[in-house]
């Protein structure tokens, strides 16, 4: 096993994303809950630190961009997505947790590629 130098954030949605999600178009067809939602969530590796604030900091510095990943992965469509994404609103809609140790159990190397830009 193998030490990644970078620290973990995990983004789960809260309530008002559910909201968002059960107004959208062609979602009456899936039973989406907040206890799903929140069971398979997205992981961001941020830079290395010392207190937990510089984590935090960090992701009020790339919300607005995680804000939309996190729409986008529902809808792409900007048109139905909330007016509001700013970093209040980021934090009602979404809990973060914040681990600063990253351990890499798989012998073979980490291949990055670019997420789209939102």
């Amino acid at each position: 096993m193998y030490f990644v130098d970078r620290a973990v954030a995990v983004i789960k949605p809260k309530q008002p994303f559910l909201d968002w999600l059960n107004q959208l178009p062609d979602t009456d067809m899936v039973d989406l809950t907040l206890d799903s939602l929140r069971s398979d969530c997205t992981a961001i590796l941020l830079p290395e630190f010392v207190e937990p604030e510089e984590g935090v900091a960090h992701i009020d510095e790339i919300s607005e961009q995680l804000f939309k990943m996190e729409l986008a992965s529902w809808d792409e469509d900007e048109g139905l997505w909330p007016a509001d994404l700013s970093l209040k609103a980021f934090w009602e809609w979404f809990d973060v947790e914040i681990h600063s140790t990253v351990i890499d159990s798989v012998d073979a190397d980490i291949s990055n590629l670019p997420a789209a830009e939102l």
